[in-house]
């Protein structure tokens, strides 16, 4: 199983699945090009083939496929290229494929002119108060892994001239992916992204839709305990059917 990050975090983001399922499953974290401990500049449009040539590196025959938030984009782009590779896929927090192009650059033009008037420090401020990042859990340590992803996010993308051509996949060829997916929220994430889940969810042909109660954009840090036995039945369900 290959687990793909959101915008500003990094593969810590997984520690808590590392240690629930690492035991059942292989599981293999990535920092997404230019997030984490990557270098190169953020691409969202390379990111498939980045996930791509981590397969051929390390000899990967059938994988499933965890995408949370902008994740996701990589996620569904590499089912639809390589299908006959994809045992399942889950969709944690998918961004709107379809209706959000106008509101994501307009607000990707405010974290840039907020970098270049404040810096970074003042934006990574910003964004650990928006509610996308807000964790209800009171568990500390969650709230420190957070809070550590977003002072290691270098903020490349933000300081880079704008670029938007994200290629993200059509709903054709969604509709035509005949990969089992599950797509996940959490019961208290931002309404705009429960209502892209539930859209993804009826487009996709063999979708299941899953709640994590307790839990906002981040489930997987919110409610752990929840989160992973949604993902294990999923997992033992699909890599039972596919042997």
């Amino acid at each position: 199983m290959v687990l793909v990050h959101g915008w500003t975090l990094d593969l810590e983001m997984w520690r808590p699945q590392l240690a629930s399922l690492g035991g059942e499953f292989r599981l293999i974290s990535v920092d997404r090009r230019g997030f984490g401990l990557s270098t190169g500049q953020p691409s969202t449009d390379r990111d498939s083939s980045d996930l791509q040539a981590l397969c051929r590196h390390l000899s990967l025959g059938r994988i499933a496929l965890v995408g949370m938030s902008q994740g996701a984009r990589a996620v569904l782009n590499f089912a639809i290229t390589a299908p006959q590779q994809v045992a399942c896929v889950v969709l944690d927090g998918p961004p709107d494929l379809f209706g959000a192009d106008a509101a994501d650059s307009a607000a990707r033009a405010q974290y840039r002119a907020l970098v270049r008037t404040g810096g970074i420090d003042a934006f990574r401020h910003a964004w650990l108060n928006h509610p996308l990042m807000r964790l209800r859990t009171r568990d500390p340590s969650a709230h420190q892994a957070l809070r550590a992803m977003i002072e290691r996010y270098p903020g490349r993308d933000l300081a880079a001239a704008a670029v938007e051509n994200t290629k993200d996949p059509l709903p054709a060829q969604l509709a035509s992916l005949q990969v089992p997916t599950l797509v996940i929220t959490g019961a208290h994430d931002v309404a705009e992204r429960i209502a892209a889940a539930d859209v993804l969810a009826r487009l996709l042909p063999r979708a299941e839709r899953a709640t994590v109660p307790e839990a906002g954009h981040l489930p997987n840090l919110d409610n752990p305990t929840a989160y992973n036995g949604i993902v294990r039945a999923f997992l033992e369900h699909h890599s039972s059917a596919s042997g």
